[in-house]
């Protein structure tokens, strides 16, 4: 593997002094997007939930970003890749030392958390490498609440030719369009699915939301 592939196979898990260089680019490099995507988090008060996730945290910006919008909440930051997992520790050292923030090295396909725990869950230029994606998104639906959002912000649709480069030179990446998206989220239960489009960029967001309820059938008594 040559040295630049070597390096930009760091975006899919960050790891030893290439891992670190790529971790501290994806702050700034991310930041465009990652505040787009924020700009169509639902307007709801900062004090409307308790318990958020960002999954895939890679340099910590957008970990620190919900712990600023809501300040009295606490955000669970996860990421498979040990530097990942540190650089976002040591960029929000004050709000893990007042525990408000906790870091978590894990697989989301596998999730180490409880059901139905978090309020918001979000992954920022991350999901183009999740196993399944079902599978990592039926993990999601699990440890979320009733009523919960899950949040899905990728800096590439699907839909640009040009970006197809990146698959060729990151193993296991996949760019995924709206629409297969949309069907996983479903596919994995999710309900109400609202996209977000800047078609110039060729940013997506989604919004999943889990149900508040679980339909029963309903049965004959006599059956």
């Amino acid at each position: 593997m040559g040295l630049f592939k070597q390096f930009f196979n760091n975006t899919r898990k960050p790891n030893g002094w290439m891992g670190k260089m790529m971790v501290n680019g994806m702050n700034q490099g991310h930041a465009a997007v990652s505040d787009w995507g924020l700009s169509h988090f639902p307007n709801v008060p900062t004090t409307a939930h308790s318990m958020l996730a960002d999954f895939g945290c890679g340099g910590g910006r957008n970990t620190a970003a919900l712990l600023k919008r809501f300040p009295a909440a606490t955000v669970t930051a996860l990421d498979y890749s040990k530097v990942a997992c540190d650089k976002t520790k040591q960029f929000n050292r004050h709000e893990v030392q007042a525990g408000r923030c906790d870091i978590v090295q894990g697989d989301v396909s596998r999730l180490p958390f409880e059901a139905e725990i978090f309020d918001v869950i979000t992954a920022f230029e991350t999901v183009y490498f999740w196993p399944g994606p079902v599978k990592s998104f039926q993990e999601v639906w699990r440890v979320l609440k009733p009523g919960g959002t899950f949040m899905i912000v990728n800096e590439s649709d699907g839909t640009k030719q040009a970006d197809e480069k990146w698959t060729d030179i990151i193993d296991g990446m996949r760019i995924l369009t709206q629409e297969q998206l949309t069907q996983y989220l479903q596919d994995a239960g999710f309900s109400k699915i609202t996209a977000h489009v800047n078609r110039k960029q060729h940013w997506l967001c989604l919004l999943a939301e889990k149900a508040r309820w679980t339909e029963v059938p309903i049965q004959n008594a006599d059956s």
